[in-house]
């Protein structure tokens, strides 16, 4: 696509990181609709020029609606990016994660792994529905558990390494129909309104700047079909780990 001109996208997640891929696709000449459940955060971007669609990106029959009207705005869908992060924590006093394998319980896994993956195979199974007749991208978003689990985190990891599962698949399924699937992997905490607690006194170089998340989606989005990349990973400077 990095020969065609801008064209229609539609971005799945309206808040912080979903909100700033809006913002800049909006600025680059893109014709945009948004899908969230918030309407507050709708409305913003709305007044900034956004198509804006309310619906839950975890529900298939929802998540086609929401495709099809935002095809109705914008135009035949070039692009489809998914910046929802799916999770149903439960109050179990377990913790960010899920806690150690040996002591979680089935409604951390249930909580932290199952939402995460279903909500990606439906973006997914939808998306390429909705780019079947037409070339274009689907971006998947997700976070460093994808790439490697760490201890008490390994129901999280079990989600989001489905999600890499299930892109990878899709990638090698719809390339031949040329439709580009890209996993962007986000190794580390994001710098935004949505992380400052968590990320209170860390260094700088240690948190992930949420425009150079938005640059690599602008980057993916506009590559060409004779140069595909499936998987693109984002590290913080200041990390010192490597695969």
């Amino acid at each position: 696509m990095s020969d065609e001109p801008a064209g229609a996208a539609v971005v799945l997640g309206a808040r912080n990181l979903g909100g700033a891929i809006t913002r800049d696709l909006l600025a680059s000449g893109w014709r945009v609709a948004t899908v969230a459940r918030t309407p507050p955060d709708l409305n913003v971007l709305e007044t900034e020029g956004a198509i804006t669609v309310r619906a839950d990106a975890a529900d298939p029959e929802e998540l086609r609606d929401a495709l099809d009207r935002a095809a109705a705005e914008v135009g035949p869908l070039d692009l489809i990016v998914n910046a929802v992060s799916a999770a149903r924590p439960p109050d179990d006093g377990t913790g960010f994660g899920g806690g150690a394998v040996a002591t979680a319980t089935v409604a951390g896994f249930e909580g932290w792994a199952v939402p995460a993956a279903r909500q990606a195979f439906v973006f997914l199974r939808e998306g390429a529905r909705a780019l079947e007749r037409r070339r274009g991208t689907l971006i998947q978003i997700t976070g460093a558990p994808a790439r490697r689990a760490n201890p008490q985190r390994g129901l999280i990891a079990a989600g989001m390494g489905g999600i890499r599962a299930l892109a990878h698949a899709a990638a090698q399924e719809l390339r031949g129909n040329g439709v580009h699937v890209a996993l962007l992997i986000v190794d580390g905490i994001i710098e935004s309104p949505k992380t400052a607690r968590m990320s209170a006194g860390m260094p700088t170089d240690g948190l992930v700047r949420q425009q150079d998340v938005v640059h690599a989606v602008r980057f993916l989005a506009t590559q060409s079909p004779r140069g595909m990349t499936h998987e693109l990973v984002i590290t913080p400077a200041g990390d010192r780990w490597l695969p």
